[in-house]
């Protein structure tokens, strides 16, 4: 087993919270590209990209033989195609039920992880840190005004994804006890490659110079994005960490109103509000329950 990596909480928040502003900025690039181009083939090249960026990362650290060795190998498979698998099941409820009714449904895995984190990786979650996700849930909820829509069939498509999600992320958490981090994305970029280069290269479509500039950038984006939250949960607790993805949604808000020109309702104001409070709330509380530690 790998040595136990030191946990910082604050700085396990810090990472998550930058995971999700660069998610967010990934939406924005993603709404341009898969505006002119196949889903498909957009997806494929982000993880080309991913698995060439993790092999040139291994390289610099000890050889791609050495990175690539683990304790959980099957484990680290399974991690990577969940995670191409539930970005393609999510391509899918946005054709089938509309971009907003989707992420008012997907937004639901970090409650998925933070209830799930103690039967299978043995956390402990207060109620309080309960009461916080809940009330981050209830903002969300409120800024997305999720419709009709999200009770058609279709919905279970994005809860699919949800619970792929969340399940990802706890088996990151989990390979952390075993694999180091660097070792955990190398694996993620290899296997998602893989699993994805059939179906890309059968939707291949030629791509302006502008557009693979965006495209890059992308690629640039998703790959860091991925390693800091692997970095998130290999120093912190998934249930601290976790619900600060929720600002993800804060971020787009922001981003709507900047680049896209989209208009913030009063509902949005609240709602963000309330993610914003649920996340200080629930980082206030951790850092007591530190201290508590500490001086017991």
């Amino acid at each position: 087993m790998v040595p136990r990596v030191q946990q910082n909480t604050s700085r396990g928040i810090l990472l998550m919270s930058a995971t999700a502003l660069v998610f967010a900025l990934q939406d924005g690039m993603s709404r341009h590209l898969a505006a002119n181009y196949n889903v498909w083939m957009v997806v494929m090249i982000r993880f080309w990209f991913f698995a060439i960026f993790a092999v040139a990362l291994a390289s610099r650290r000890g050889g791609v033989g050495a990175v690539m060795r683990s304790r959980m190998p099957w484990v680290q498979t399974a991690r990577g195609l969940l995670l191409v698998v539930e970005i393609c099941i999510m391509v899918l409820a946005f054709i089938k039920l509309g971009l907003i009714a989707t992420h008012a449904i997907f937004v639901s895995y970090p409650l998925i992880v933070a209830a799930l984190s103690g039967p299978v990786l043995g956390e402990h979650v207060g109620w309080r840190r309960w009461t916080a996700i809940g009330v981050g849930f209830l903002g969300v909820l409120i800024i997305l005004q999720p419709g009709v829509a999200v009770f058609s069939p279709w919905a279970l498509v994005p809860l699919l994804s949800a619970f792929m999600f969340a399940l990802y992320g706890l088996l990151t958490r989990y390979v952390a006890q075993g694999d180091a981090a660097m070792t955990s994305f190398l694996w993620t970029g290899v296997v998602s490659a893989i699993a994805i280069t059939p179906v890309g290269l059968w939707f291949w479509e030629p791509m302006s110079a502008v557009d693979w500039g965006w495209m890059l950038t992308l690629c640039f984006s998703a790959a860091i994005a991925h390693f800091m939250m692997i970095k998130a949960y290999e120093i912190a607790e998934a249930s601290d960490v976790q619900p600060f993805a929720l600002l993800q949604l804060v971020f787009i808000a922001i981003l709507g109103v900047t680049l896209f020109g989209e208009t913030i309702a009063a509902n949005v104001v609240i709602g963000a509000a309330l993610v914003v409070g649920a996340a200080l709330f629930t980082l206030l509380r951790t850092r007591t329950l530190e201290r508590q530690t500490t001086q017991g």
